[in-house]
């Protein structure tokens, strides 16, 4: 069952901008360190960044708040697989947020995508719940 839907488009020079006019501050507000990390090994860092900031507000969409209710920038981090998969980690208000969305004996599933094509970043996150397996259940097994 899906949860939410939630999608972005966001200009790199507006990030750039950003970058350009408040620099770390701006970094801090809105990304983790590891985030922050992650972003200036890239050879073309305000499009990492403006990636990050996509599924960020994508992420706040689908959980159908924005950013209110007690749901924060770092409360969304932006990661990847080894495999280079984007994902996302929730902590704080968005977790929570995440936690009340989600029906009795489910557990929730974010997906998410991202891409740039410049001078645009574009980020879609799908949440969705899915029915929980007893801790007994082997895997693969259907729970009636």
């Amino acid at each position: 069952m899906i949860l939410g839907v939630g999608t972005d488009l966001i200009d790199i020079r507006r990030i750039e901008r950003a970058l350009e006019r408040f620099g770390q501050r701006f970094l801090d507000r809105v990304y983790t360190p590891a985030e922050q990390a992650r972003a200036e090994r890239r050879p073309d860092r305000a499009a990492a960044y403006a990636q990050r900031y996509a599924a960020k507000e994508a992420c706040a969409k689908a959980l159908g708040t924005g950013f209110r209710d007690n749901v924060a920038w770092r409360d969304i981090r932006v990661d990847s697989l080894p495999s280079g998969q984007p994902i996302l980690h929730l902590t704080g208000g968005a977790a929570r947020r995440l936690a009340r969305l989600t029906p009795d004996g489910m557990h929730a599933k974010i997906d998410v995508s991202l891409t740039d094509e410049p001078p645009m970043a574009h980020g879609i996150v799908i949440i969705s719940a899915w029915p929980s397996l007893p801790r007994s259940a082997p895997i693969g097994a259907e729970v009636a």
